[in-house]
C-alpha cells in the first residue's frame, strides 16, 4: 500500500514508517479492512518508539496549522475535528484521541496501569489523528521530517 520507500532507515524504524503509512493512507481512504492490518501491525512494533515517531508527526502537524502558537482553543478543536471525521466510520474513544493529542505536545498525565490505554488502543487512534491533521498533505515528507528530528535529538543526547 504504502508508495514511499524507506530503505535508508535502520529495520525498527523501517517498520515503523511502513505500518504508519499504512495506517494514515488506510484511514484517509476509510478502508476498514486495510485499516485494521495496518493497526495490527503498528500495535505489534515497540510502543515508546512508536509513540515517539508518531507523537513527534502530530506536533510538527499542530505546530506547521498553527505558526503563530497554539492555545487551548486550537487543541480541543483539533480533537474535536479529528474524532467527528474518524467516528464516522471507525469506533473511537474521544479519551484516548485526547491521550494521543496532549501526549504529542509534551503533556502526560501519569495514569495508574488500569487507566492507561493500551498500546493498540493507542496504535488505532494515532493515526485517525494524523490522517485528519494532514489534510489533503502527503504523509511521507511529515514522517521524513520525524525521524530527522528524533535522529537529531539523540545525536545530542549523547
Amino acid at each position: 500500500m504504502t508508495s514511499a520507500t524507506w530503505r535508508h532507515l535502520p529495520p525498527p524504524a523501517r517498520a515503523i514508517a511502513t505500518a504508519a503509512a499504512d495506517a494514515v493512507e488506510a484511514a484517509r481512504e476509510r478502508d476498514k479492512e486495510a485499516f485494521e492490518a495496518a493497526v495490527e501491525q503498528l500495535g505489534a512494533l515497540d510502543p515508546e518508539q512508536t509513540g515517539l515517531v508518531l507523537g513527534t508527526v502530530v506536533r510538527n502537524l499542530l505546530e506547521e496549522l498553527h505558526p503563530d502558537g497554539l492555545d487551548g482553543d486550537d487543541v480541543r478543536a483539533a480533537l474535536e475535528g479529528a474524532v467527528r471525521a474518524a467516528i464516522e466510520w471507525q469506533e473511537v474513544d474521544p479519551q484516548i484521541m485526547a491521550v494521543v493529542l496532549i501526549g504529542a505536545l509534551g503533556v502526560h498525565e501519569e495514569a495508574d496501569e488500569e487507566h492507561r490505554p493500551s498500546p493498540r488502543a493507542l496504535a488505532r487512534h494515532a493515526p485517525l489523528l494524523v490522517a485528519d491533521l494532514l489534510q489533503a498533505r502527503p504523509f511521507a515528507p511529515h514522517l521524513q521530517r520525524a525521524f530527522a528530528e528524533i535522529e537529531r535529538s539523540q545525536v545530542y543526547d549523547s
